[in-house]
């Protein structure tokens, strides 16, 4: 038998949000890798309905414009100026086909940890009970701000009551309506034509549909859920913070029930698209954020902060942060690295202390093991790139891209003013300014001779402690030749 699918999700998304204090819509917020509204979108998704519907309202081009770019199926609908969560709902089921029929859900854009299955399993009960409405509550300690489920003596939901409408005995109850319904449609279509904002804030509640269906002799049922976090909304900063340290929590759990070894989950942060194998280590201190994949037996952190990038099998990643970047089976990086977008390390390659790297494609056995900039470079495989190596990559006008060839080798603080091409197996002297290509088997030497001056501090720096020194020096060195002399 095969699941009951809803009609359509309706999720609203039309508040300013005005505790939040931000210029950023409150349904824009970040959290866990995406947005508040983009969770109950996912969730809404899950459920496999024919069409989700978004209310709008409050900076309607800029939650339109994330809508569209994260799902371009949705449906947009705008609220007008009707106040109230009935009102809402009125003018997300306007903007769905005149027959839709079937079960209608109802979910915000500001729940971010209610999830799909919940929003399946509602509408499982819904239809298997044969109930005009089915309210998802929950029992909570502090019900502070919420509506209140009345029941009947019965024990069936005769009403929901808001906290501003509520009795002293009603505000007592610790029943709390969610706001997360499952209608049917053709019901719901009719009662909230006949809802009006004869109430305390003026407004068209979606509650009172609840009387509406019970007055038409239709049940009216409670969908109980035990864990109350997926009803909690984010109304400011504070709610934000704590919801969102919930929600790392059960992604840390999730990961670690998989076979991940997270060493200390309270320091460590992972959005929840992030994809990490089994027998990895992520140590203490380590954000893993965006679309960030790890495969298994890698050690990441402690201190590492990856976005958006690929870390491979076995690879060992610390103190370093990275965006955008591949980092393939067996390789190191850090500490103290800076991977920028484009950087492509090989298998058993390394990126060691120090190092920052920017469109650099790095073969597999390749080393750059400190103080190096390697912007707009590719390294052959097996290469070496000595200490404090800069490669020279903008002349102020354009980027310019250089290549080291396959087992080359460039010595210590060498400036490779790109564009410029290192052949295979060739060998460039530290302390060199290459302007120039190298051939295979050439070695390039880009620096001035040297040369001594005899007697210079003498001179220059007659009275110093350095010359000082120098004078003892060569006392010394001038009694030593006197004792090698043959008597």
């Amino acid at each position: 038998m095969s699941t009951p699918r809803p009609a359509a999700v309706i999720v609203l998304a039309a508040g300013e949000g005005t505790r939040m204090k931000s210029a950023l819509p409150k349904v824009l917020h970040p959290l866990g890798g995406t947005t508040l509204l983009g969770h109950a979108v996912r969730a809404a998704r899950h459920t496999g309905a024919a069409h989700v519907s978004v209310v709008v309202r409050h900076a309607r081009e800029r939650v339109v414009e994330f809508c569209t770019g994260f799902d371009a199926g949705l449906v947009i609908a705008d609220q007008d100026d009707v106040k109230g969560t009935g009102r809402a709902v009125e003018c997300g089921l306007e903007a769905l086909p005149a027959d839709l029929h079937g079960t209608v859900l109802v979910t915000y854009g500001d729940v971010p940890l209610l999830t799909g299955e919940t929003l399946v399993a509602l509408t499982e009960a819904h239809d298997a009970s044969g109930s005009a409405v089915s309210v998802v509550t929950a029992h909570v300690p502090d019900p502070t701000g919420y509506g209140r489920v009345v029941r009947d003596e019965g024990g069936h939901v005769a009403r929901i009551v808001e906290q501003k409408d509520a009795s002293e005995d009603e505000r007592a109850l610790t029943e709390i309506n969610s706001g997360i319904y499952a209608f049917d449609a053709a019901l719901l279509r009719d009662a909230l034509a006949r809802v009006g904002t004869d109430n305390a804030q003026g407004e068209k509640y979606l509650t009172d549909v609840v009387q509406i269906a019970r007055a038409a002799g239709r049940e009216v049922r409670a969908h109980v859920v035990d864990d109350a976090w997926q009803t909690e909304g984010v109304n400011d900063r504070v709610q934000l913070a704590t919801l969102g340290r919930v929600l790392n929590e059960r992604v840390c759990e999730r990961h670690m029930r998989a076979g991940v070894t997270i060493v200390d989950p309270a320091s460590t942060w992972i959005d929840v698209d992030v994809s990490i194998g089994q027998d990895t280590t992520v140590l203490p201190c380590t954000q893993l954020l965006g679309a960030t994949t790890i495969g298994a037996g890698a050690v990441v952190g402690p201190e590492v902060t990856l976005t958006d990038t690929e870390v491979g099998d076995g690879a060992q990643v610390q103190r370093a942060v990275a965006l955008l970047a591949v980092v393939g089976d067996g390789a190191t990086v850090g500490p103290y690295s800076y991977l920028r977008p484009g950087t492509r390390l090989g298998a058993r390659g390394k990126i060691g202390g120090f190092v920052e790297t920017k469109n650099a494609e790095i073969g597999d056995g390749a080393k750059v093991p400190h103080l190096t900039y390697a912007g707009d470079v590719t390294i052959g495989e097996g290469a070496n790139i000595g200490a404090g190596t800069i490669f020279a990559n903008y002349d102020g006008v354009a980027k310019h891209h250089s290549r080291v060839g396959a087992h080359s080798f460039v010595g210590s603080q060498t400036v490779v003013v790109s564009p410029v091409e290192v052949a295979d197996g060739a060998y460039v002297a530290a302390g060199s300014a290459l302007t120039g290509d190298v051939g295979p088997g050439q070695i390039a030497v880009a620096r001035g001779r040297q040369r001594n001056v005899d007697g210079w501090v003498a001179r220059a720096r007659a009275g110093t402690p350095t010359a000082e020194a120098a004078e003892r020096a060569r006392t010394a060195d001038s009694s030593d030749d006197t004792e090698d002399t043959p008597r």
